[in-house]
């Protein structure tokens, strides 16, 4: 159960909560004894590829499928009970579970993770079905549980995580996940509030500075009421950016004396600005940069050329040279995507933590 639950999670998603183990007596047939738990998981996998990926790890853990379809001894079976509410039923795939009402050892531990889930069929929650259910088995719950995987990966070391990158690195993306995954407060900037952002990429020249500027000031702005503000309720802070972004891209898109005035604002408002304690950056060949920004379809992105994301990449390489190397991790992430594979994902968090 313990090894079906870390495959679930490094294969699945990440795991929210885990009920205690009960023990029943085995139903349809004289047998030993059945062990039980349920597990709440977060996944962007559609539930076919969940079902797929669940009968594989079956397989792998030593399961051998009755060919006569009746109820018999297993080493390990895995159900998708609920997805959200969602309700589908397919040749292969029946959601919610068909038989949840009456079984005792699925409504018992469903009802410890959270006993107002509501049933989409029957329109009742989980501790009325367990009230009303047929089925009048002894269930006895174990002195053992089952382990979280996700206590193998401690953000909560870290008080301020910024995870940086060039344009479409995924950034944005990564925060999102590990916020989820974790509990941590994420800081996300506020770019699609900034008027001046498309039209710097129709006239570079006349934007630049204004552009900069703004984004400097609600950076600023941000980064000290998010994080200088202590939340009681979440262990760390992930932030899409670090403020020394604004001098990268300053240095690229101001004339000289614009940036020599630009260099003087920035210094006096980065000495009051907490520091990160661990600084990722997300590294990307710009030919898979440029796929991720044409895929993302922002409008006044698509006229952006290979030459300016390389000096921006340039720009945070030589920032990054400067700083402690203890704080600091390069990940080249060109060819993966955390997105879709979460091997993928596990791999960048494993980068950051190791």
């Amino acid at each position: 159960m313990q090894l079906a639950a870390n495959s679930i999670f490094d294969q699945i998603g990440s795991i929210v909560k885990i009920s205690s183990v009960y023990k029943t007596p085995a139903i349809g047939f004289d047998g030993d004894d059945f062990l039980n738990c349920v597990l709440l998981v977060r996944s962007a996998m559609s539930p076919g590829k969940v079902l797929e990926t669940l009968l594989q790890i079956e397989n792998d853990l030593g399961r051998v499928r009755s060919e006569t379809g009746g109820y018999v001894s297993r080493t390990i079976d895995l159900d998708i009970l609920f997805i959200g509410d969602l309700v589908k039923n397919t040749v292969k795939l029946t959601i919610p579970h068909p038989e949840i009402q009456n079984r005792k050892f699925v409504l018992q531990p469903l009802v410890e993770l959270n006993s107002g889930v509501m049933h989409p069929v029957l329109f009742k929650d989980v501790a009325k079905l367990l009230a009303e259910t047929s089925d009048s088995s002894l269930i006895e719950k174990q002195s053992k549980w089952l382990r979280n995987p996700s206590k193998d990966y401690d953000l909560s070391r870290f008080n301020y995580i910024a995870i940086e990158g060039n344009i479409g690195a995924g950034k944005t993306s990564l925060v999102t996940q590990l916020g989820q995954e974790f509990n941590a407060k994420r800081i996300l900037e506020r770019f699609k509030d900034n008027p001046f952002l498309p039209k710097f990429y129709d006239n570079p020249q006349r934007y630049a500075f204004p552009l900069e500027m703004s984004f400097l000031a609600d950076r600023y702005q941000q980064l000290l009421d998010d994080i200088t503000q202590f939340d009681l309720f979440k262990d760390c802070v992930i932030a899409d950016y670090d403020v020394y972004k604004s001098m990268i891209f300053a240095k690229i898109t101001l004339q000289d004396e614009e940036f020599n005035l630009y260099k003087k604002l920035f210094q006096l408002m980065h000495k009051e600005l907490p520091k990160p304690d661990m600084y990722v950056y997300l590294y990307q060949n710009t030919e898979r940069l440029l796929e991720n920004i044409k895929k993302r379809g922002r409008k006044y992105e698509q006229t952006i050329e290979a030459s300016y994301l390389q000096k921006i990449n340039d720009g945070y390489l030589e920032f990054i040279k400067s700083q402690y190397a203890d704080k600091i991790k390069i990940i080249d992430i060109s060819d993966r995507d955390f997105v879709k594979n979460r091997k993928d994902y596990l791999y960048i968090l494993n980068e950051i933590l190791s």
